[in-house]
C-alpha cells in the first residue's frame, strides 16, 4: 500500500504517549486542529469543523469533537487530562465556544459520515477573523493512523501511502545503514551483517536521531506503560460514555492478590496476570487516559501486558531488554505499516490488535533469545490468527469488545512467540505472506466493519453508534 520504507519508520514515531481512547479519532484530530491554526499564524475568532467518514461515524464515541475543539486553543495530547473541560463522556454542543491556553474561539461542529476519496479519516476546516473576513475555506487534514496527520497536499503526495508509512514517505529518505521493506529483506539484512533485528534497528535509530534520544524515549515509553497499568488497577467506577460499562481491572486485581488465590494457584495463573495488565490499560484508555500508542490506543493494551509478563515470569528483564523488545516490535511493526495498515479505519482490527500482537511476539521472542528467524515465524504466527478481525465498537466507544479483544490478543501473542521460540525458525507462510493477505482482506472487508460501527456486533447489540446525539 505504501512506496515509503520500512526501515525509515523511527520507533520514536511508532510509540507516542498520548490519550485514549483513539490514536487516529482523538490524537490525529487534536493535532490536526492545532497544525490548522499553526499554519494560520493566528488565533481565528471562528471556525467550522466538519469531521468527514470514520470520524464522523464513531466521533462523538471515540471523544473526536472534544479532541478536535481542544487542539484549536492551544491543547496537545501531552497536556490534556480527564479533568480538561468539556470533560470526557459530557455531550460536547454542536456550537458555542471553547477557551484554552492560547484563547477563546467561537465554533460549529458538523458530522458528515460520507468518506472523502483519500482517506476515510478527514476533518474539514473554515475559519474567520472577528471581523468576519474568511481565513481559511475548506482545509483538510487526515489522521492516517497512530495519532499522525497530513494535509492534502502530503497526502497527494505520498501516492496513496498511509499513516505512519505515509509520515515517513513525506519526510522523505533518511540516512540509514540497513535498509529493508519486508520481513524477508530484513532476515537477509540480520544475516548479512550477523546482528539481531533489534540490533539493526538500534543502528538505523542512531543513524536518524542518535542512540541517547532514542534510548529516554524508549525509557519514557516503558514508564508510561507501566504507570498506566498502575492507574488502570486502581482506579475505580464506570468508564465514560453510556455503556456504563464498568472497570473490572481493580476488582481483577483484588481477587490475584489475596490470600485465597495466592493458596490456589493453577498452571496459567500467569494468563490471569496478563489479562489483567491488558484490561487495565485499555480501561485507561477508554476513560480517555494517558497511554501509549502501541502502535494505536485501540490496541494499546497488548505490548504492554506482554511486556509485564516478560518482567514478571521471565528472567533478566531489565531496561535494556525492554529496549530489545520495543526495537524488535518497531521493527515489525514499521513491515506491517508500510506494506499494510495499522489503522482500523482502513482494513478493521486486524489492523490494529493483529498488528500489535505481532510485534508483542516479536519483541517476546526476541527477549527470550530467539533468532532473527524465529522473531518472523512469532510475527507471523500472531499476526495470522487475527486476519479478518473486523473493528465494530459498540456504540462507537473503545469498549466492547476492544477492552477483552486486547487482554485475547496479549494472550495470542505469548503463545505465538513461546510456539516460534520451540521451533526452529522455518515456516510455510512467512510475515510478510500474512501481511500481504491482512492488506487484501482489508481492501475487500465492507465499510460497516471499518471503525463505523454500522455493522457487527455494534448493530447486533442493538446500540446506537453514538449514545450522544449529534
Amino acid at each position: 500500500m505504501s512506496s515509503s520504507s520500512a526501515s525509515a519508520i523511527s520507533v520514536v514515531d511508532l510509540f507516542s504517549v498520548g490519550i485514549g481512547p483513539s490514536s487516529s479519532h482523538t490524537v490525529g484530530p487534536m493535532r490536526a486542529s492545532a497544525a490548522f491554526v499553526e499554519n494560520l499564524g493566528t488565533l481565528p475568532a471562528e471556525v467550522t469543523i466538519e469531521l468527514r467518514g470514520s470520524l464522523a461515524s464513531t466521533g462523538v464515541g471515540h471523544g473526536t469533537d472534544r479532541a478536535a475543539l481542544l487542539g484549536l486553543v492551544g491543547f496537545t495530547p501531552l497536556t490534556v487530562d480527564q479533568t480538561t473541560q468539556p470533560v470526557p463522556g459530557e455531550p460536547v454542543p454542536q456550537s458555542g465556544t471553547i477557551s484554552g491556553p492560547d484563547g477563546e474561539v467561537a465554533y460549529e461542529i458538523r458530522f458528515n459520515p460520507k468518506p472523502v476519496a483519500h482517506h476515510p479519516n478527514c476533518v474539514i476546516f473554515d475559519a474567520w477573523d472577528k471581523d468576519g473576513n474568511r481565513l481559511a475555506s475548506r482545509t483538510e487534514f487526515y489522521s492516517v493512523g497512530g495519532g499522525f496527520i497530513m494535509d492534502r497536499a502530503e497526502m497527494e503526495a505520498a501516492h496513496g501511502a498511509s499513516g505512519i508509512a505515509a509520515e515517513a514517505a513525506k519526510e522523505g529518505d533518511r540516512d540509514i545503514p540497513y535498509q529493508f521493506d519486508t520481513s524477508a529483506e530484513l532476515l537477509h539484512v540480520c544475516a548479512s551483517a550477523n546482528r539481531s533485528v533489534a540490533e539493526v534497528m538500534r543502528a538505523n535509530e542512531t543513524a536518524m536521531r542518535g542512540w541517547p534520544e532514542v534510548s529516554a524515549h524508549l525509557d519514557d515509553v516503558w514508564s508510561v506503560m507501566q504507570e498506566c497499568v498502575k492507574n488502570g488497577i486502581t482506579t475505580e467506577g464506570t468508564l465514560p460514555g453510556g455503556l456504563e460499562v464498568r472497570r473490572r481491572a481493580p476488582r481483577l486485581h483484588r481477587l490475584l492478590t489475596s490470600e485465597q488465590e495466592k493458596h490456589s494457584a493453577q498452571g496459567l495463573d500467569a494468563m490471569e496476570w496478563v489479562n489483567l495488565y491488558a484490561l487495565a490499560v485499555n480501561e485507561e484508555n477508554a476513560a480517555h487516559g494517558r497511554v501509549v500508542t502501541a502502535p494505536t490506543n485501540g490496541a494499546a493494551g497488548i505490548i504492554p501486558a506482554v511486556m509485564h509478563y516478560c518482567r514478571d515470569f521471565t528472567d533478566d528483564f531489565n531496561p535494556e531488554r525492554a529496549h530489545e523488545f520495543l526495537l524488535t516490535a518497531g521493527a515489525i511493526g514499521a513491515i506491517i505499516k508500510t506494506n499494510a495498515s495499522i489503522s482500523g479505519a482502513e482494513v478493521g482490527c486486524q489492523g490494529e490488535v493483529g498488528s500489535a500482537a505481532s510485534m508483542a511476539a516479536a519483541g517476546m521472542c526476541a527477549v527470550l533469545g530467539g533468532t532473527p528467524e524465529q522473531v518472523e515465524n512469532a510475527a507471523e504466527i500472531a499476526l495470522e490468527h487475527n486476519l479478518g478481525l473486523t473493528c465494530d465498537p459498540v456504540g462507537g466507544l473503545v469498549q466492547i469488545p476492544c477492552i477483552e479483544r486486547n487482554a485475547i490478543g496479549a494472550v495470542k501473542a505469548i503463545n505465538a512467540a513461546r510456539l516460534a521460540k520451540w521451533g526452529d525458525g522455518s515456516n510455510k507462510v512467512t510475515l510478510d505472506d500474512a501481511i500481504e493477505t491482512m492488506a487484501s482482506t482489508g481492501r475487500d472487508m465492507m465499510d460497516k466493519y471499518k471503525e463505523t460501527s454500522t455493522g457487527g456486533l455494534a448493530t447486533q447489540l442493538g446500540f446506537p453508534v453514538n449514545i450522544t446525539e449529534c
